[in-house]
């Protein structure tokens, strides 16, 4: 338990734990099992070590169920000093700072194709040499031609009729629609998780319950839409990862972003579970909301930067 020393508060420190070494028995696992699947797949054919992903993934979430468990129940028992729990806020700060840094190479890589790439494929600048080796390549953005296309448009269908086939959508996923609806809930729901947190330094119990419950729903509602946005692309409008550089950094951006928007869900549902059947948190003591509630915002900042430069621009 932490102790005033000479005006400074120390840490404290628990005893060894087997949580890291387990978890990273987990995580390998899993991303081993994630490997071998993809390969196979591409492959079309099985693994004996299939299961791998499935288990390692079980496993990976055990590990850290126990693990928060056990943190959550060192700091109720008043083990964590005002030390530690600064650094716990540090440690999540320095965590999404990474994810900032995440987004922003996807960020850079879709800044770089778009602004440099395309125009040099289509014989723009010094580097414009490319459209000498795929002539009549439309440098426009989202490309309406693939190079592959531009080739076999002139005749060079046997240049490259030995790589993998890809074609430029037929239509491109416009901001109206699914997109707009999405950017509303979302950041309505960035709305709610504040009133969820002013609820809960006042006190208000039902009121923190609610807001929370009305925050994970607009969050699954988005996921949703977004699901069904990817089934129109594929089936409707022939946007799909085999699309060019359009296609890949469109399910690259939005498909990491929703993969973090259900990371946070995950994250609420657990605190919303906490708040509302076991009666944590207090006005004082509530980082583990406060943590999710950042990650939350941070994720709708995300996707105000990707609905404007993916969907408008």
């Amino acid at each position: 338990m932490a102790s005033d020393t000479g005006g400074h508060q120390t840490y404290y420190v628990p005893e060894q734990s087997k949580f890291p070494f387990l978890a990273t028995i987990g995580l390998g696992m899993f991303i081993l099992g994630t490997g071998l699947t993809m390969n196979n797949i591409k492959a079309g054919a099985e693994s004996p070590m299939s299961w791998l992903l499935p288990v390692g993934f079980a496993f990976f979430i055990a590990v850290l169920w126990n693990w928060f468990g056990a943190t959550i129940r060192e700091n109720r028992a008043g083990l964590n000093s005002p030390q530690l729990k600064k650094s716990y806020v540090l440690g999540m700060q320095w965590f999404i700072f990474s994810e900032v840094m995440f987004f922003a190479a996807f960020f850079g890589a879709l800044f770089y194709v778009r602004f440099f790439v395309v125009p040099w494929l289509g014989g723009e600048g010094d580097h414009g040499l490319a459209n000498r080796l795929w002539q009549g390549f439309q440098a426009t953005w989202p490309p309406v031609q693939t190079p592959q296309e531009a080739v076999e448009a002139a005749g060079g269908a046997q240049l490259m009729a030995k790589q993998a086939q890809y074609a430029a959508p037929a239509h491109v996923v416009g901001w109206m629609g699914i997109p707009l609806l999405n950017t509303i809930l979302l950041v309505t729901s960035s709305v709610t998780v504040h009133f969820a947190h002013t609820a809960l330094k006042a006190n208000k119990r039902s009121a923190l319950n609610l807001w929370l419950a009305v925050t994970l729903i607009l969050g699954f509602v988005f996921v949703g839409f977004q699901a069904y946005e990817y089934y129109h692309a594929y089936t409707e409008l022939g946007l799909t990862l085999a699309s060019g550089i359009y296609g890949s950094t469109f399910f690259l951006l939005t498909g990491f972003h929703g993969f973090h928007v259900c990371l946070g869900a995950v994250m609420l549902t657990v605190m919303f579970l906490r708040a509302s059947t076991k009666g944590h948190f207090t006005p004082e003591d509530h980082f583990g909301f406060e943590a999710a509630s950042w990650y939350w915002h941070f994720v709708d900042v995300v996707w105000i930067c990707l609905f404007l430069f993916v969907y408008i621009l």
